[in-house]
């Protein structure tokens, strides 16, 4: 015994498929749609910290040295940020003349300021951690 209804000689499929079919194969949908957005989401806590810590590595480096480009080598910021090579060029750079430093900031997810000290050369802040 079929559920068909005939309308102009057409037999229509979802009128054609029973309900209690339907439903194990929306399960089954939300289930492989929850199993990708757990892949997901375990997918960006896997690489998170990695990424944090090469996104300091980075902030780190162009801010040491943009700050030498800049203060010892005498060149404007935007000059020393063509030295940057790589995932480095993805680090944006500003420039403070009072406190003669450089902060670098990468893709947003880390920050560092590197200032010239007389006789020191340019040195890093400490790190506090996060952005």
């Amino acid at each position: 015994m079929t559920n068909t209804k005939r309308e102009s000689g057409t037999t229509r499929e979802s009128d054609a498929t029973p309900t209690a079919v339907k439903q194990p194969r929306r399960r089954w949908r939300r289930a492989v749609w929850l199993v990708l957005a757990l892949l997901v989401v375990a997918g960006f806590a896997w690489i998170w910290n990695p990424a944090q810590r090469y996104a300091q590595t980075g902030a780190s480096y162009g801010a040491r040295v943009a700050c030498s480009c800049r203060y010892l080598g005498g060149r404007t910021l935007n000059d020393c940020h063509k030295d940057m090579e790589g995932a480095t060029s993805w680090v944006s750079l500003s420039d403070d003349p009072q406190s003669r430093s450089v902060t670098a900031n990468f893709l947003f997810l880390a920050r560092q300021t590197a200032t010239y000290r007389e006789g020191w050369g340019c040195q890093l802040q400490p790190w506090t951690g996060g952005h």
